[in-house]
């Protein structure tokens, strides 16, 4: 085994304070955005209540061990997802990691976006400002959404919040891994569980609430023998769980040295599963009294997840129900503590990558990279052509980024490099809950086969129908191009030179029986 000094090799890393400050970080980034707005109408429109199985099997067949894998590599190799993916398969490794990197830096600077139309409808709630037509409102007068997809018109009332959000996120992350992100996440958590219970539990006793909870829990079993039933559950789970592009990786390089890793993995994917369920619970308790309202059919409404149930369908039923503007203040409260919590880590994983090729102190990167990454975002959405970049640079990030950057790792990892054994072999000697052949099975050949299928499908369906009717010179840079530019600067940043030497470390030992492997090149 290779040891060097603290000088040669790569700093030592911050750590979490405990079990509990890492529990809550990891349900910090899990639980976000897609939890409440998009989890409700994906399982209603995927066969009601019997979309809760493909659910459950994704979760154990894909979701879990794919969570496990991120936790085992960021732990035993010590590092961001370059430092970490480069221990294990050298430098075709890295480019792995720095593709993930690249990934969180799209998607950060969209991501505020939509945090700064939540904070923004927060205050808004307190007035009811969008009025009798808020589809109207929220395109029109709050986005003031050109035709021409791409423009340079500034619009106001999102310049300001979104310039609020970035200072907030840049401050946390500035503060540090405990006194920053965990304290956070510390707060913002329990704040977040507790405003979405008193939401449901008021959402619950409106009108009409049992129409809504009837038409979200009926199952159609019928629905099951429809493969893009599963492939939706997959992508549900996957997307939901922060897996595949760095996050969970960068968060368990800062765990001590030897600590339970499996348990608390479970306790992250079913927290963050149920609370998908008491959204669902919430979202369609809301639907049915708003459709109760209207005097039709929960299945007659439309606007039922995404953009369009947070900002147009929501503001909507809050203006017809009693005691609405506290209402509203909560959902958009809501929004904005699980968006924020979420845009924490996917920034956390760009700081910590960044940190450890160049060598940079912490402020350097917050406030120098990350004020880069702030005046990019600003520049292009806070314009009258964001929400169509926001829409199209999402698709793209989400559904061919991430999917590609868990294939890639399958590939590298437990393909050539072949790695599985070792990795099942640390979170075994550390953890109560073991894994073996079956995880292995599930991570190397399961995970990857469903992934490929749902990533084929996907760039087979977007090559031939486009997307939402955007001109397909424009999907080509949007979208397309923001594949491409993730993929060059993963090569560019794999080429870029270590500012300390990567390769001599020490894999942290679980146990006599795991097998030390020493420095990898």
């Amino acid at each position: 085994m290779s040891r060097t000094t603290a000088a040669e090799a790569v700093p030592a890393r911050e750590q979490w304070t405990g079990q509990i400050g890492f529990i809550l970080a990891a349900m910090g980034s899990a639980v976000g955005l897609g939890n409440i707005w998009r989890f409700p109408g994906v399982a209603y429109e995927n066969g009601g209540g019997a979309f809760l199985i493909p659910y459950l099997v994704a979760l154990l067949t894909a979701g879990i061990p794919i969570l496990f894998l991120d936790y085992a590599i960021g732990h035993r190799f010590r590092g961001s997802a370059p430092l970490a993916f480069r221990r294990i398969a050298g430098k075709l490794g890295e480019g792995v990691g720095w593709f993930q990197v690249m990934i969180c830096v799209f998607i950060a600077i969209y991501y505020t976006a939509v945090l700064a139309w939540a904070s923004s409808y927060f205050v808004f709630s307190w007035d009811l400002r969008w009025g009798d037509d808020p589809t109207g409102f929220f395109t029109g007068d709050y986005l003031r959404v050109a035709a021409a997809p791409i423009t340079f018109d500034f619009v106001p009332s999102v310049l300001i919040p979104l310039v609020l959000m970035w200072i907030v996120a840049l401050v946390v992350l500035g503060a540090g891994v405990v006194k920053g992100v965990q304290r956070a996440n510390v707060v913002f958590i329990p704040l977040l569980v507790i405003g979405f219970l008193i939401l449901v539990i008021r959402a619950l006793f409106l009108p009409g609430a049992i129409d809504g909870l009837t038409a979200f829990f009926t199952p159609d079993f019928a629905a099951l023998a429809d493969p893009s039933v599963w492939i939706a559950a997959y992508s549900q789970i996957f997307f939901s769980l922060s897996v595949a592009f760095g996050i969970m990786v960068t968060y368990a390089s800062y765990r001590r040295r030897r600590v339970n890793l499996t348990t608390p993995g479970l306790v992250v994917a079913f927290g963050n599963s149920s609370f998908e369920l008491l959204a669902g619970i919430g979202v369609f308790s809301t639907l049915g009294f708003f459709a109760h309202q209207q005097g039709i059919g929960v299945g007659e409404l439309e606007g039922l997840t995404g953009v369009a149930l947070s900002f147009m369908t929501f503001p909507a039923i809050v203006s017809q129900m009693p005691g609405g503007e506290w209402f509203g203040a909560l959902f958009f409260g809501a929004l904005v503590l699980a968006g924020l919590t979420s845009l924490i880590s996917i920034l956390e994983v760009v700081i910590a990558a960044v940190r450890d090729k160049f060598g940079l102190t912490r402020a350097q990167v917050v406030y120098g990279l990350g004020g880069v990454l702030a005046v990019v975002s600003i520049l292009l959405f806070s314009t009258t052509s964001g929400l169509t970049a926001l829409d199209t640079v999402d698709n793209w990030a989400n559904n061919i980024g991430i999917v590609t950057s868990a294939v890639a790792v399958s590939i590298v990892i437990l393909w050539v490099r072949r790695a599985g054994p070792e990795l099942a072999g640390h979170l075994s000697a550390l953890s109560t809950f073991k894994v073996g052949r079956v995880w292995l099975v599930l991570v190397s050949v399961v995970a990857p086969v469903v992934l490929v299928y749902m990533l084929v499908s996907k760039i087979v369906e977007l090559l031939a129908d486009g997307y939402s009717g955007y001109p397909a010179a424009y999907l080509g840079v949007a979208g397309w191009g923001s594949v491409l530019l993730m993929i060059v600067g993963a090569i560019v940043l794999t080429g870029a030179r270590w500012r300390h030497n990567p390769d001599l470390f020490e894999p942290w030992p679980a146990a006599a029986t795991l097998t030390t492997k020493g420095a990898r090149r």
